[in-house]
């Protein structure tokens, strides 16, 4: 029997990993853990094809692997690549070789012959914010009517059309100055920003009509198990717009909550179009107890909300569908 379970994480990842490689553990599966920013200066990757077989392994610092016969794999984050490479090699090569680390790297992750929780390919398709609300849409979830461009004249008439409009970036976008990292959240377009628009010939933009708020949920999906989340978000003034800005304050602040049934069978048929076995869900209830799908995230966080339920249970269902011991979407396209 394949026993082994890969994990693709990092060395600064959370503790989510420790709880879901105990659930692994208890199941009777091993783990391997693949730190991506220990490559390629502390880990050693090699396939070889000879004699009419595969042959994957990975060493690290600890032991050597075989990864062509592993049962599954949770590619979880793909941080820092090519750690400390820089210090180690000539400039001139350092970009060229960069681009040769990442290729053959993410190359491997989606050659993998077995169930796969999470794949490079998966997690760009799920980068499309537009084919997101255009599925929502199709299987009947409310969404915010929506304007995404790069024309200052489209977006002024949107703006000016439905008054109250938030304005957000498509990515985890950042502006780097002087060496500090200041995030771009959602924020309040007024009439006073009208302006301002003119700039978006060089960087496109996300505006929606802004939704006024009841309660915000953050629903994380692993499998067929629907984990839902509730934070009375309006009480915060940092968070009314966009929680993230004041989520370090609120991290308790979360009750788990239920789902109506036709909201749950949508997001479920939502993971079955994209074929997913895990998705992080941002939906906004509005005073008329109308449900609204913002978005969709691959590979969002979860360990905030696990800490609420009684043992970890998003991560026993992590575990769960990586052992094989839960209902999942099969996947194995090279089978």
């Amino acid at each position: 029997m394949n026993n082994k379970i890969l994990i693709i994480t990092h060395t600064a990842d959370n503790f989510s990993i420790e709880k879901v490689t105990e659930y692994i553990i208890k199941n009777g599966f091993e783990v391997i853990r693949f730190d991506v920013d220990l490559y390629p200066l502390q880990n050693k990757l090699s396939t070889v094809f000879e004699d009419g077989k595969w042959r994957s392994t990975l060493e690290t610092a600890d032991a050597k692997y075989r990864l062509d016969d592993i049962a599954a794999v949770w590619y979880r984050r793909a941080y820092n690549i090519g750690k400390g490479l820089k210090e180690e090699m000539d400039a001139k090569f350092f970009g060229a070789a960069m681009g040769e680390i990442r290729t053959t790297l993410f190359g491997f992750f989606e050659s993998i012959d077995s169930y796969a929780l999470g794949k490079p390919s998966v997690y760009r398709r799920l980068d499309s914010k537009e084919e997101q609300l255009k599925i929502a849409d199709k299987i009947g979830l409310k969404i915010p009517e929506s304007c995404l461009t790069n024309n200052p004249e489209e977006a002024k008439k949107f703006v000016l059309k439905h008054k109250n409009v938030v304005g957000k970036m498509q990515t985890g976008f950042a502006i780097y100055e002087d060496g500090v990292e200041n995030v771009v959240f959602t924020n309040i377009i007024e009439d006073k920003n009208l302006e301002e628009l003119d700039s978006l010939q060089y960087c496109p933009m996300q505006f929606q009509q802004k939704i006024e708020k009841k309660k915000e949920l953050r629903v994380t999906v692993v499998g067929r198990d629907v984990y839902a989340f509730e934070i009375d978000s309006q009480q915060f003034e940092d968070a009314k717009v966009d929680w993230r800005k004041d989520g370090v304050n609120l991290i308790d602040k979360w009750v788990q909550t239920e789902l109506p049934k036709d909201i749950e069978e949508k997001v479920l048929e939502l993971l079955d179009v994209y074929n997913v076995d895990y998705g992080a869900l941002d939906i906004i209830v509005s005073p008329e107890d109308d449900y609204y799908f913002i978005e969709i995230n691959g590979a969002g966080e979860f360990f905030w909300l696990d800490n609420l339920t009684e043992g970890n249970l998003i991560s026993k269902s992590i575990a769960d569908v990586l052992c094989d011991k839960a209902p999942r979407r099969n996947n194995m396209v090279l089978v």
